[in-house]
């Protein structure tokens, strides 16, 4: 069983994901912000301590071996961070008042999240495609949403009426994201031969950290009330909006590969970047942004929802280009 669930992308982190969602509506008190565990002690150092372990397992060699092939990265990078926030603030703009607005913050928020690294080059590599290219990309749209998510967010809730203080949310950015990412690649080269024997521990550990914050985002907005007025309908609408999401880009991003004559490696590589979002850097950078704030499980619940279907759709188009290779 477990195999066919790992054949369409449903792991264990899925499913302590799902579980984590599940325990926060059951018991809010659990995990809350100054609850009964104080799980807000542990996800404020939490965030620094997933962007420290991005640090010390990013090898710098892997960046310059894909550095090249500029027309793919000028199209990953295009599609995650210009044609992703375009096409939601085109939806926003059309849908108008008939989404709860925090709702619509959460896509936009998904939209403007860089790409996932693990599952990117995995797939890239199932289908066959190019994956020097799919670990720059990958690892270059990390870095570079470090300063554009929060930018593209800030001009969201700015030209939607809202605000962010965008200031402090920089300054936490640069404390809680950069610096655990600079110190990490400072004592990568010292610390390379212990990280290469713990590294399963390590995606363990920085797995964990993401669940805690997610249990407690999601445990602020059900003892908030936030869920009150949206239930399972509510996340049916999630569902339905992050599909039709997902295969829009990536059929778009299939039109523009064949229209500029990638090959069929960089087509792939193209495809499997451009249309994935990461969770790993969007629940922290969600809890840097929003706070212990009741909303920010309504906020990232998008990008949770996203994340299970970015996994199970991949997974199964990797394997059809694989069978027809």
């Amino acid at each position: 069983m477990f195999r066919v669930l790992a054949r369409v992308g449903i792991d264990a982190f899925l499913i302590g994901l799902i579980s984590m969602v599940a325990l926060s509506w059951l018991a809010p008190q659990l995990g809350r912000s100054e609850g009964i565990l104080h799980v807000e002690l542990i996800t404020t150092y939490g965030v620094a301590l997933v962007f420290l372990l991005y640090g010390l397992t990013l090898p710098p060699e892997r960046l310059k071996a894909g550095m090249m092939n500029w027309k793919l990265h000028l199209l990953v990078q295009s599609s995650t961070f210009i044609m992703f926030p375009l096409v939601m603030w085109s939806v926003a703009l059309a849908l108008g008042s008939r989404v709860h607005p925090d709702l619509m913050l959460g896509f936009f928020f998904l939209a403007a999240l860089p790409s996932t690294i693990s599952s990117s080059v995995a797939m890239t590599s199932i289908a066959g495609g190019n994956v020097a290219g799919a670990i720059f990309n990958a690892s270059l749209s990390s870095l570079i949403g470090v300063v554009l998510t929060p930018l593209w967010v800030n001009w969201y809730l700015a030209s939607s009426g809202g605000s962010m203080d965008l200031g402090r949310v920089l300054l936490k950015i640069v404390l809680l994201v950069l610096m655990p990412i600079v110190i990490g690649q400072v004592l990568r080269p010292w610390l390379h031969g212990w990280i290469s024997r713990n590294m399963g521990w390590l995606k363990t550990l920085d797995r964990i950290m993401i669940l805690l914050i997610v249990f407690n985002s999601f445990s602020d907005s059900v003892a908030g009330g936030v869920w009150d007025q949206h239930g399972s309908d509510t996340l049916a609408l999630v569902a339905a909006g992050s599909l039709v999401l997902f295969f829009a880009v990536f059929g778009l991003l299939s039109l523009i590969c064949r229209l500029l004559g990638f090959s069929r490696e960089d087509s792939i590589t193209g495809v499997f970047c451009g249309t994935k979002k990461s969770l790993a850097t969007g629940v922290p950078m969600a809890k840097i942004m929003f706070g212990a704030s009741p909303i920010l499980g309504m906020v990232i619940a998008p990008t949770i929802l996203y994340h299970l279907i970015q996994l199970i759709a991949a997974s199964v188009i990797a394997r059809r280009y694989q069978d027809h290779d």
